[in-house]
């Protein structure tokens, strides 16, 4: 069962949540902007300096709200900073 939810994130997300990308294409730096990317997406109103200096201060509706196939994609993502010890 767990086996199968895993193969199913996996699929909606773009890579594999259990095993580790070459670190080329999944640093820390990498995840974190993918990450943000999708919030950026969404219209997120950033508030660090880092992610505003990327992303632009600029917000729009609807103001980060995340579709389902998003939230599936960060709650990925944050699972791959979390197994590399990333800050975020």
């Amino acid at each position: 069962m767990k086996r199968t939810v895993f193969a199913a994130l996996a699929a909606i997300s773009g890579f594999m949540l259990l095993a580790p990308a070459p670190a080329s294409a999944q640093s820390c730096g990498d995840l974190w902007y993918r990450r943000n990317a999708i919030y950026a997406e969404a219209g997120y109103c950033f508030q660090t300096a880092r992610a505003r200096s990327v992303f632009g201060p600029g917000c729009f509706p609807p103001y980060g709200r995340l579709t389902p196939n998003q939230q599936a994609r960060i709650n990925a993502i944050q699972a791959q900073e979390d197994y590399r010890g990333c800050p975020r």
